[in-house]
């Protein structure tokens, strides 16, 4: 079950959210990586019909990419190389001038010029 603190900004802000292709994609991958069973049964169906509906999806194009590859440079240049699919997220947030929402503040700190919230903090 989701975090009640993530829930209530969700009530809050639901029809202004939306989710990163990059993001679907670890959502499936971590699902289908699950043993087959229950819980597995209970995550899909919450994916297909609670998620995948609720949320528009944003590719992840050309601006994104252009972004990504500029600041996966930066940082490494700085020593601080970031996760190849926390780029691809941090770019798509970045290019729509939207807010990344994460409880993974420190996978992103160091991209430049995101805005960055952790709604499970009250």
């Amino acid at each position: 079950m989701p975090d009640s603190s993530i829930l209530k900004r969700l009530n809050e802000h639901g029809p202004e959210c939306a989710i990163a292709a990059p993001v679907w994609h670890e959502l499936t991958y971590g699902c289908r990586r699950l043993p087959k069973g229950k819980r597995r049964t209970a995550i899909e169906a919450y994916l297909r019909e609670v998620v995948r509906p609720s949320f528009s999806n944003l590719r992840y194009d050309e601006a994104a990419a252009t972004w990504h590859g500029e600041e996966r440079a930066r940082l490494e240049a700085l020593g601080k190389p970031a996760p190849f699919v926390d780029g691809q997220i941090a770019a798509v947030a970045h290019v729509h001038g939207l807010v990344l929402v994460t409880t993974n503040e420190s996978h992103f700190g160091g991209f430049k010029g995101l805005q960055i919230e952790n709604w499970s903090k009250p």
